[in-house]
């Protein structure tokens, strides 16, 4: 669709007025569009404890979103599922809200939550510390590149909820910190990612680990060959919640910009950038290098602006994502480090400076925006 608010660039730069993902990059297999989803329940319909609905509403939740609907209430009666959803649909809420329910009836419950990278973990944990408010209910965050001596310490006090991800929780079991057979459930989250990133093995081992009677959660965007080999052996008679309506979100408006030669495609996202309508950009480059260096220009010029990627600390990227979500700055540039699971509000727009390596990549990256319903802008660079 076009994009009627850009203005007229100069000479390299050409619109293109109709979008296909497919022709920048193939895709796999298309998902038929299912028929809009009718909410059939209410928070308060569900029955979960009156304090953890208090703080629910404290969050500003007015009513579920469909995979909430439909994945709640069986967790809640102890079923194993298999949750499949386009990104930013509220997982996270699905599987926290029944599982923290679960911990306040029974306080020796244990819950193992593994995501694929640590934003997300901690991303998962802040979710966490909002629903427990009130409940004297703990968590513990087992991420690499944050300091193993003060999660082994919170490890000793058996804390109920331990989220982390697959290469901190191996290190943890190796070094006997932590002790999997009193954990009655396990999340699975963004569980394809964990496999395209080569976490296929460590999970099996893992989920080797647990108490053979569990209650067992999974989440994924898609499910392929090898994510079928971690469920042949994870869930039993799960119930399937499938709110995946197609590659993208219908919300999300897409458009290419085509430029030519490296200086004119700089000059055309500053001008994009300081049009009034760009309050929150979300930027992906290819590399570390070219995404700190595009950085730097920005703030250069005068934007609020910061990097995230691989060459800086994690606790300097939870900062720079927390600034970000604060809108202490306006533009994130980032590798694909940032493009999966991470639940940033109210992005306005998402732009694919450099293109993604595939075609996953990108709906995964665009899925930044357009998020809880509202309405977003992705955009891609072509020369």
């Amino acid at each position: 669709m076009y994009y009627n608010n850009f203005r007229r660039g100069g000479r390299n730069v050409r619109r293109i007025k109709s979008f296909d993902p497919s022709s920048v990059i193939s895709p796999p297999q298309r998902y038929e569009k299912v028929p809009e989803y009718v909410i059939t329940h209410e928070f308060n319909d569900f029955a979960i404890n009156e304090q953890l609905k208090r703080n629910v509403v404290g969050k500003g939740y007015k009513e579920p979103t469909p995979i909430q609907d439909q994945a709640i209430e069986p967790i809640l009666e102890g079923r194993d599922l298999i949750g499949i959803a386009n990104t930013g649909t509220g997982k996270t809420a699905a599987f926290l809200i029944p599982l923290i329910n679960k911990v306040i009836k029974n306080s020796r419950e244990q819950v193992l939550i593994i995501t694929p990278t640590r934003e997300l973990a901690a991303q998962i944990r802040d979710e966490f510390v909002s629903f427990s408010r009130n409940l004297r209910i703990y968590c513990s965050l087992c991420i690499g590149g944050s300091n193993i001596a003060r999660q082994i310490r919170d490890l000793r006090y058996n804390p109920n909820f331990v989220i982390g991800t697959p290469g901190r929780i191996q290190d943890l079991l190796r070094s006997r910190h932590l002790n999997l057979s009193r954990f009655g459930s396990i999340v699975l989250d963004e569980a394809d990612r964990m496999v395209d990133i080569g976490f296929i093995n460590n999970i099996k081992q893992i989920v080797s680990l647990l108490p053979k009677n569990r209650q067992s959660l999974f989440f994924s965007a898609t499910i392929d060959g090898k994510v079928r080999e971690i469920l042949r052996n994870f869930v039993t008679n799960p119930v399937t919640v499938s709110v995946k309506t197609g590659d993208t979100a219908q919300n999300v408006k897409q458009d290419i910009v085509k430029v030519f030669g490296q200086e004119a495609k700089f000059e055309e996202l500053r001008r994009l950038l300081v049009k009034r309508e760009f309050e929150k950009v979300l930027i992906f480059g290819r590399t570390k290098h070219s995404v700190q260096k595009l950085s730097d220009e920005l703030v250069r010029r005068g934007f609020r602006a910061d990097a995230i990627h691989g060459n800086k600390k994690q606790n300097q990227r939870i900062r720079t994502l927390d600034k970000f979500k604060n809108n202490q700055i306006q533009i994130l540039i980032a590798t694909d480090v940032a493009s999966r699971g991470l639940d940033i509000p109210n992005v306005s727009h998402v732009i694919n400076y450099d293109l993604p390596e595939s075609y996953d990549a990108y709906i995964h990256r665009i899925g930044r925006t357009g998020r809880a319903d509202k309405n977003g802008v992705a955009l891609t660079f072509v020369g």
